[in-house]
């Protein structure tokens, strides 16, 4: 038995018989409210789409968790719910015919893959779209160019860095091109956090705030946006509604949300501490979401800094976590201005509802023993 680590310690050598947990962004830990929630969705166990009465209750129940969503959100327009962000991102960007997608250069994968080949947006080194005049998101806004759609993140999973959202809908309304465009945001990391931006398609995902996983929305302004392509959720999905990952979206959504400023004192007292103790505070200089940051340490690749904390109890990750299996060069990092080796060297620490003082103390004082 390999008796050479024995756990990570307090300040005063004692064991800590608990892990920190600073990796929310990719996924959080379920609300104790959604958790009953599910629990009493278990019990339901009727198909919402069967005729008979059991199947009726069921509906009900679902249609009643869907309003809850809506209500929870602040949406008034349409709520279809999807097995997650990504499949709401896919139904939101399919069908753009002739015309092209524009998308920012810094989106989740999901958005890259599904706009392959349609145009990207370039940002700066504060991580932010481009909105000044002779930008190219005013170039893709001629009625010579051929944009139906925009599809642009509020908050970056990686940086936290979050877009003008409110800039990019003005001009996208007074820039008439003889078509309306659409404007799709990506809602995964902010929604339930903060206020949803002024959009026509919004994505939202369950399990990163507290939510069941398994479970995401699309928020519809106007259904005629969209191709139908399935048999449930009024054509535009396919499947067995999940009505147990229903009631606990919609709990998690109503449980209090107090939490959230505590947490913005906490990340913007790390952020300092980085700072003061060598590191880089990614998209410093831009508006951020409290609840995720990107920290460089010159010197010390990601992978490195990752092993460290983990073996000192604390999860971490470096980027998306949809990505960091393989440790790859963020697209977003380079993107920012990074070069392959300084964009090596971040790692991403994120808050949710269960983050203490304390952890985030402990954090520090690891983060500053690697410095």
């Amino acid at each position: 038995m390999d008796r050479g680590y024995i756990g990570p310690c307090n300040r005063n050598g004692s064991v800590l018989t608990t892990r920190i947990y600073l990796d929310h962004a990719a996924t959080t830990p379920i609300r104790p409210e959604a958790a009953a929630a599910v629990l009493d969705g278990m019990a339901r166990w009727a198909n919402p789409s069967s005729p008979h009465a059991e199947g009726r209750a069921a509906r009900r129940a679902l249609e009643d968790a869907r309003a809850r969503i809506a209500t929870a959100l602040g949406w008034d327009g349409e709520v279809i719910l999807t097995g997650g962000a990504s499949e709401a991102l896919a139904i939101a960007l399919r069908g753009a015919g002739r015309y092209e997608t524009v998308v920012s250069s810094v989106e989740h994968d999901a958005v890259l893959r599904a706009a392959e080949s349609d145009i990207r947006l370039p940002v700066g080194e504060d991580g932010l779209v481009d909105t000044d005049d002779r930008s190219p998101l005013l170039n893709a806004l001629d009625p010579r160019e051929a944009t139906e759609r925009f599809a642009i993140q509020s908050a970056n999973s990686e940086t936290g860095v979050l877009q003008p959202l409110d800039r990019i809908d003005a001009l996208r309304r007074e820039a008439w091109i003889g078509r309306p465009i659409t404007l799709v945001a990506d809602c995964s990391q902010s929604a339930g956090k903060l206020p949803l931006p002024p959009a026509d398609l919004i994505v939202v995902s369950a399990h990163k705030l507290g939510g069941p996983p398994g479970i995401g929305a699309l928020l519809v302004r106007d259904l005629s946006l969209l191709r139908p392509t399935g048999g449930q959720e009024q054509g535009y999905r396919g499947g067995t509604e999940n009505l147990p990952a229903a009631l606990g979206f919609a709990a998690a959504l109503e449980a209090p949300g107090d939490w959230f400023n505590r947490v913005a004192l906490l990340r913007a007292e790390l952020d300092r501490i980085v700072r003061t103790n060598g590191g880089e505070v990614i998209g410093d200089a831009s508006p951020r979401i409290p609840t995720i940051a990107g920290y460089r340490l010159p010197g010390r690749s990601a992978a490195a800094q990752l092993m460290r904390l983990d073996s000192a109890g604390f999860a971490v990750s470096a980027g998306s976590a949809c990505s960091s299996g393989t440790l790859k060069i963020s697209h977003v990092l380079t993107a920012m201005g990074l070069d392959a080796r300084a964009a090596s060297e971040v790692i991403r620490v994120s808050f949710g509802w269960t983050t203490t003082a304390d952890e985030v103390e402990r954090f520090a004082e690891a983060w500053k023993a690697m410095a």
